[in-house]
């Protein structure tokens, strides 16, 4: 399936049934469904539930995750790791955002406290920090 990213769903399991040397018949009885239905998958007129797409995948000799996003494009989207972006973090924002500091009175040991919590884990909005930062006064009475 290496130039699978070309062809779609259907076409794939057409080609390596062809290949094969099976017909829609045949697939349909070895993955426990009719015939119409193999047919529908092909002519992507039916969307295969993830089941299906494994006793293809193993009835085709063709890789389990590759056939599911072929079948679910969507999905790999939703999955893939985003590629680092030009834009700043929003610990980066905030520090570097002089005015925001002065107005609220950050001190250096609150900004050496917020840079932990940035460590953390994702904080999306340098707003966010001001929003610790004042649970965090309130906690200890400043």
């Amino acid at each position: 399936m290496a130039r699978s990213k070309e062809r779609t769903f259907g076409q794939v399991i057409r080609e390596r049934r062809r290949q094969l040397d099976l017909t829609q018949e045949e697939v349909a009885r070895r993955i426990k469904t009719s015939t119409p239905y193999v047919g529908h998958l092909e002519s992507a007129k039916r969307h295969p539930s993830d089941k299906i797409v494994t006793r293809l995948a193993e009835v085709l000799g063709l890789d389990r995750r590759e056939l599911f996003f072929l079948a679910n494009p969507r999905a790999q989207a939703l999955l893939s790791i985003e590629p680092e972006t030009a834009q700043n973090s929003a610990w980066e924002d905030f520090r570097k955002n002089e005015q925001l500091r002065r107005i609220h009175n950050i001190t250096t040991e609150e900004m050496d406290m917020l840079g932990r919590v940035a460590m953390m884990g994702e904080v999306r909005s340098p707003r966010d920090f001001l929003y610790i930062l004042t649970t965090v006064r309130h906690a200890v009475g400043r």
